[in-house]
């Protein structure tokens, strides 16, 4: 029997491995999914549907131009 604290240096740094592979996970899986998925709303389609939602442009100008915008 150890009576002392060379007897709790292994489990202890056992222990820190694990608490930090595991935050490593964490950490990558929360940094590499940044979103749902999808590609991110341009600054001009929020715009365009600003405008739409206020009335300023009618559905068909909309659309047209929203399709404008998704081919680049």
């Amino acid at each position: 029997m150890m009576w002392g604290w060379g007897g709790w240096l292994g489990p202890l740094w056992m222990l820190l491995f694990w608490v930090g592979i595991v935050v490593l996970i964490v950490w990558a899986v929360r940094s590499g999914s940044s979103g749902s998925g999808t590609r991110p709303k341009s600054r001009a389609l929020e715009i365009l549907e600003e405008r739409y939602a206020r009335g300023e442009i009618d559905h068909d100008e909309f659309v047209a131009r929203r399709d404008e915008l998704s081919r680049g």
